[in-house]
């Protein structure tokens, strides 16, 4: 039986990707991929918890956690906008765009965190911050190059991209493929 790699996340709507895509564009045709791994714009998602190889008889249990997580929180509504990197501006390794959101997001997050901590599954060593991921920086890039992605962030501003209503959590499995990864989506839990 080959093990699924997971996650559970919260789904971006197409509308926010689309102006995500559009307000990056002249950062994307700055920095090429040579330098820079860029998330497909369908495959833009809120990560609350990577889980890793799972075996596909845990599916059903992660489902029903997911749907009692999901059941105490409410539907709240997330902001998109701004751009940064982590770990810092000065040395980038991930590329993000930024999210405001009610403290009821950070709450799922950590309710989803602990049940899963109960089922097994390791917990996160980081702090929770909300970001959606757009680009990876590649792992050999020289100090010149990464100059070049510092300038290039700093020159792009990146405003409102709109709200999102998050209404519901997905567990997702990911199959990594040469042309990059594929999402499925296997479960979805309604909010309360």
């Amino acid at each position: 039986m080959s093990l699924l790699r997971a996650f559970i996340a919260v789904e971006i709507p197409p509308e926010i990707q689309n102006a995500i895509y559009r307000e990056t564009a002249d950062l994307r045709r700055a920095l090429s991929p040579s330098l820079i791994r860029w998330v497909p714009q369908e495959n833009l998602h809120l990560t609350l918890k990577f889980l890793g190889d799972i075996s596909p008889s845990n599916v059903d249990i992660l489902s029903q956690m997911l749907t009692a997580e999901a059941a105490l929180f409410p539907c709240f509504s997330m902001q998109m906008s701004g751009l940064g990197s982590f770990p810092s501006p000065r040395r980038p390794r991930v590329i993000w765009i930024g999210i405001q959101a009610p403290a009821v997001l950070a709450s799922l997050q950590y309710g989803i965190e602990s049940a899963s901590a109960r089922l097994g599954y390791a917990s996160e060593e980081r702090h929770f911050s909300p970001h959606l991921t757009i680009g990876r920086v590649k792992q050999n890039v020289s100090g010149v190059e990464q100059q070049k992605v510092r300038q290039a962030l700093e020159a792009t501003h990146v405003g409102d991209l709109g709200t999102a209503q998050v209404e519901a959590v997905y567990l997702y499995k990911s199959d990594l493929k040469p042309t990059g990864s594929v999402y499925t989506r296997l479960y979805s839990a309604p909010l309360g």
